[in-house]
């Protein structure tokens, strides 16, 4: 949910705290007979035969960053074409557009080849398309399951769903996590949502964000990360909550139609190559052996229960994604690369950031300027210690929408805006973190997150050049003014020269003035 919806939604919330008695009741569900285990994969398997035989002797992991949004959408397709047993996805957002509605094609064709497929969903960007979900439900071997549903107005907007729900400590807390698993034996993770802007096929914004294609021992716990949302008590069938008056046969049909390939959009053309050199997977996939980087992964989930009961700011359980990070960002002996696009570190963060500062760790973080981001509002929050940041010695550099378009190596964003969404970070050049994980207080105590941790040289150092593509060609570096205060923004001209602004790049003055007068009502805890 936006802050802006967020925002609009605080003066309603009184009349729902009022009326919280009337919350509808979620459905009973027997849970014991709707538990379901991952399928273990099999080295037998087509998939599994290419993964055995790309696989070194005594390695742990390999992976492959994706950094180009048309690879990481064709790897998903590929993974659901070529899987012969299972398919296990959990998503916040799949949005029903060109690129949602071909990859639910996609699962239908893998369900009406025998393959399992299991479906979770956070329930949050589902109104008004329930009978397109429940088409794909009702084919065989399909199940498709909700996290935290709706139960009230399930065709209506988010706003009036959540006021009217009276149910807000409960549906404040969202899945945010992403995962794609075939067969398990392999997978796709990282910060991508299933939707046009993620894969570069939006006409309005885009965002530059970042999957990886794992396989080998980590494939095995991240099915069990999955196992335990799946099972979970915020977790119920997507049919106990939404209803249709079409029965089964119709409703398959309608997903027939909405679905026709020939009714969509066809995915644009791969290039041959990304920014890293590399080529499609499915290159590697007819060929047999896939080309990756191999190390130590450890994977880790916050809870499906994230016990904060709604409220920001609770102590952080040794089981949460942003616990499990501070670990080795804290180790840290030289220099921390962090690409995050809201980045709200609040006074546990700037703990954390002092704390490296002191020990004259090199702190750099790429984040969106307020031309680039899609929650300004967010802004505010994190405008709140950029000044204290630049005090400490953190080099702070803001994705710039102007600056992007002008980056010839960059992903062709046209007329579109090129947001940042990739959430990650490097250690060391040696330790790299991909996933869920935004650097703000929701992360951290309300919503679930996913995170991986690998421990490669040579992902790091990929991962590096990736981020620092962004951040020193498409991006403004900070610096305080001479008065000490905050900021001023730097890039060179065309020419080579330094240029300073002095106002925030790409955005007018009534965007500006409107966040100045919205400052003093926006906490930290609303973003």
């Amino acid at each position: 949910m936006t802050v802006l919806a967020r925002l609009r939604l605080a003066a309603l919330l009184i009349a729902a705290a009022l009326a919280s008695g009337c919350a509808a009741p979620l459905p009973a569900v027997d849970r014991t007979a709707l538990a379901s285990e991952a399928l273990p994969g099999s080295d037998q398997s087509p998939l599994g035969l290419i993964v055995k035989n790309s696989t070194p002797a005594g390695e742990h992991s390999g992976l492959r960053l994706m950094p180009l949004g048309k690879f990481s959408i064709d790897t998903r397709l590929e993974l659901a074409r070529r899987a012969v047993a299972s398919l296990d996805l959990q998503y916040y957002h799949l949005e029903p557009d060109d690129t949602g509605r071909t990859l639910l094609r996609a699962l239908r064709d893998a369900a009406e080849r025998g393959v399992r497929v299991r479906l979770l969903l956070d329930d949050y960007y589902l109104g008004g398309h329930d009978e397109l979900f429940l088409g794909l439900a009702a084919h065989p071997n399909v199940e498709l399951r909700l996290f935290n549903p709706f139960v009230r107005l399930r065709e209506q907007g988010q706003t009036a769903r959540f006021v009217f729900s009276f149910d807000w400590p409960r549906l404040n807390h969202r899945m945010h996590n992403k995962m794609f698993i075939a067969d398990g034996v392999a997978a796709v993770v990282g910060g991508r949502n299933i939707a046009d802007e993620y894969f570069l096929r939006s006409s309005t914004d885009n965002f530059v964000d970042m999957d990886a294609f794992v396989v080998g021992k980590v494939v095995e716990p991240l099915a069990a990360l999955f196992d335990r949302y799946w099972n979970s008590a915020p977790v119920f069938p997507l049919h106990s909550v939404a209803r249709s008056s079409l029965d089964a046969a119709a409703l398959r049909a309608a997903f027939e139609a909405a679905t026709d390939p020939e009714r969509l959009s066809p995915p644009p053309p791969l290039p041959p190559n990304d920014i890293l050199g590399y080529g499609p997977i499915r290159d590697d996939l007819d060929d047999g052996r896939l080309g990756l980087h191999w190390g130590e992964a450890y994977a880790f989930a916050d809870h499906p229960d994230k016990p904060f009961d709604g409220e920001v700011g609770g102590e952080l359980l040794e089981t949460s994604v942003t616990y499990n990070i501070m670990e080795p960002l804290l180790k840290a002996r030289r220099e921390v690369l962090i690409s995050n696009p809201y980045f709200v570190p609040g006074p546990q963060g700037m703990a954390l950031l002092k704390a490296l500062r002191d020990k004259g760790v090199k702190v750099t973080v790429l984040t969106n300027g307020l031309g680039a981001t899609d929650e300004p509002v967010v802004h505010i929050g994190y405008s709140r210690y950029r000044g204290e940041m630049l005090r400490m010695g953190v080099e702070i550099f803001e994705l710039s929408n102007s600056l992007i378009k002008q980056n010839t190596r960059m992903f062709h964003f046209g007329s579109g805006l090129g947001r940042l969404h990739a959430k990650l970070f490097v250690v060391d050049k040696q330790l790299s973190f991909i996933g869920s994980m935004n650097f703000d207080p929701r992360s951290a105590t309300i919503n679930t997150e996913f995170g991986m941790i690998v421990d490669s040289v040579p992902l790091a150092r990929e991962l590096t050049r990736v981020i620092d593509l962004d951040r020193l060609q498409s991006a403004y570096k900070l610096r305080l003014r001479a008065d000490g205060q905050c900021c001023e923004w730097l890039t060179d001209d065309d020419e080579g020269k330094m240029r300073v602004l002095y106002e925030e790049p790409d955005t007018d003055p009534s965007i500006r003035l409107k966040l100045m007068l919205l400052a003093p009502l926006v906490p930290d805890e609303l973003l």
